[in-house]
């Protein structure tokens, strides 16, 4: 099992390298919205914007980051906010 960081790093890795493996961003995606209470400000951030770049679409998943990120606004820094911003935009 992946932890947040380990399944952030894997969709960011794989957006930044312009490869959307939808399978395997669609089970990130599930096992990501089950745990988003574990995921940090930075792991929230870089989930969605990696999503968002790959054009993966994933409503649950950004419904469930869109509710950490507003119950935790106050522990962002002003990158992640942006990036997370930018996901939703």
């Amino acid at each position: 099992d992946f932890n947040p960081q380990e399944m952030a790093n894997t969709v960011w890795a794989f957006a930044t390298a312009g490869v959307a493996a939808e399978t395997l961003f669609d089970a990130i995606a599930g096992a990501a919205v089950s745990r988003i209470g574990d995921f940090n400000p930075q792991d929230l951030a870089n989930t969605v914007w990696a999503f968002a770049t790959a054009g993966v679409a994933a409503e649950t998943l950004f419904g469930a980051i869109a509710g950490a990120a507003v119950s935790r606004i106050g522990d962002f820094n002003p990158q992640e906010m942006t990036n997370t911003v930018w996901a939703f935009a």
